[in-house]
């Protein structure tokens, strides 16, 4: 996915963010910052961050880490993120931010925020709903914007949440026993929040009919497909159910509602088998 969207990315024309491709060495120097671990530059004691996200999967994990002031660039109808072309607004609103976040594969995020001249830290997240990962990005964060207290509240309610839909997914096994499943190279968390068996995975490259056929032959009862870069019908002649796992959140921001589409999703195929 990350070679797809920065080859995509690179289509992106506005010419006031093109003419911005010269200052990149100087944003990754800004990059590195993070991984310092510097402590959250501090406006007052009441000052509650000002954040700015590229898609609402930032979002999510922004609002989860105890962030209250965040706003999404790019709009949630846009599933390939580094398609989005961005507005002046945009800008402006990036001029106002302490923080913007960002995906590796979002490389147009470090022009928006040069073009708009900002002060705002440039942070780099890991976008992975795996619970162990988004919990330990989520407390990272939670640090950057001086919320910690927020952040570990919402790891508790995320890690609870998480018991609770495998309890459930495992009871709804067809036969009692955990389903063999293919997973896409982005919704293995899916896999692991069912207590699927993964026999095997694809993509992000395209996949070549020797690869399906291997799939194939490994008799999966699901394939768990990604919602943002479906191409159809994984192994159509393999008799599996697809289920079409959702990474991004929805305009709520809601990371739980991620995890919890998901189960359904899966209990719904499960029944089926």
């Amino acid at each position: 996915m990350a070679r797809t969207c920065v080859r995509n990315a690179r289509t992106i024309r506005r010419a006031s963010l093109v003419a911005l491709s010269a200052a990149l060495p100087l944003i990754a120097a800004c990059g590195t910052e993070d991984a310092a671990g510097s402590e959250h530059h501090h406006k007052g004691a009441d000052h509650k961050p000002v954040v700015v996200v590229t898609t609402t999967w930032e979002g999510a994990f922004a609002k989860a880490a105890g962030a209250e002031d965040v706003t999404v660039i790019v709009p949630q109808s846009v599933h390939h993120a580094p398609d989005y072309d961005p507005k002046p607004s945009d800008l402006a609103a990036v001029a106002e931010a302490d923080f913007v976040l960002y995906a590796p594969f979002e490389p147009y995020a470090a022009k928006i925020k040069e073009a708009a001249g900002s002060r705002a830290r440039l942070v780099e997240v890991n976008l992975d709903n795996d619970p162990a990962k988004a919990g330990a990005e989520i407390t990272r964060l939670g640090g950057l914007f001086g919320t910690k207290d927020a952040a570990a509240r919402f790891r508790a309610r995320l890690d609870g949440e998480v018991a609770e839909l495998n309890g459930e997914l495992k009871a709804a096994w067809p036969g009692g026993k955990s389903p063999r499943v293919v997973t896409q190279a982005f919704t293995g968390w899916a896999a692991g929040l069912a207590g699927a068996t993964t026999v095997g995975t694809y993509g992000p490259e395209p996949v070549t009919p020797g690869r399906l056929a291997e799939l194939s032959a490994k008799k999966p009862a699901l394939v768990l497909d990604n919602a943002h870069m479906t191409t159809g019908t994984v192994l159509p002649d393999s008799g599996a159910g697809q289920v079409q796992i959702v990474n991004y959140p929805g305009e709520d921001l809601d990371l739980l509602a991620v995890y919890s589409g998901a189960a359904t999703e899966l209990k719904k195929a499960m029944s089926k088998g």
